[in-house]
């Protein structure tokens, strides 16, 4: 019998100072950036995973995990469990890493990132989770 059960994967946006960190994997084509990813291993909670990828995939420690939602990528059947991921020191990515950018919050914004709509779509989340707009206040009936 084959359930088809979706993959978790853990994804971080990695915050360093008030820069945010994308990163361009080895086998992406030039120009092509996002966030940190991995999978869960046997036995590893979603808050380890993604410290392990962030120091394994950047050469930087962790010093805060927060979660920003879940979402889904059908295409993939993978479950994509986002963090905003608070790192310091110097970064030395991995071989998997060919590239990295560090970018303000409103470069990030206004960052284009191609094909890659979800990775889009979980920055927006980070960004206004980081600067939530006015909420609006009915007035009060007296």
């Amino acid at each position: 019998m084959f359930w088809g059960n979706p993959i978790p994967v853990v994804a971080a946006l990695v915050r360093m100072d008030d820069d945010y960190v994308l990163a361009r994997n080895a086998q992406w084509p030039e120009g092509m950036f996002s966030l940190i990813t991995g999978f869960l291993e046997k036995g590893e909670s979603p808050e380890d995973a993604v410290a392990r990828e962030t120091q394994e995939e950047l050469g930087v420690r962790v010093s805060e995990v927060r979660f920003l939602g879940h979402f889904t990528l059908a295409q993939f059947n993978q479950l994509i469990i986002a963090y905003l991921v608070r790192a310091s020191g110097e970064i030395h990515p991995s071989s998997e890493i060919s590239e990295f950018k560090r970018l303000s919050s409103s470069e990030l914004g206004a960052f284009d990132f191609g094909p890659l709509e979800l990775t889009a779509q979980i920055v927006q989340v980070a960004l206004q989770q980081a600067n939530p707009s006015p909420s609006k206040v009915a007035p009060c009936a007296g």
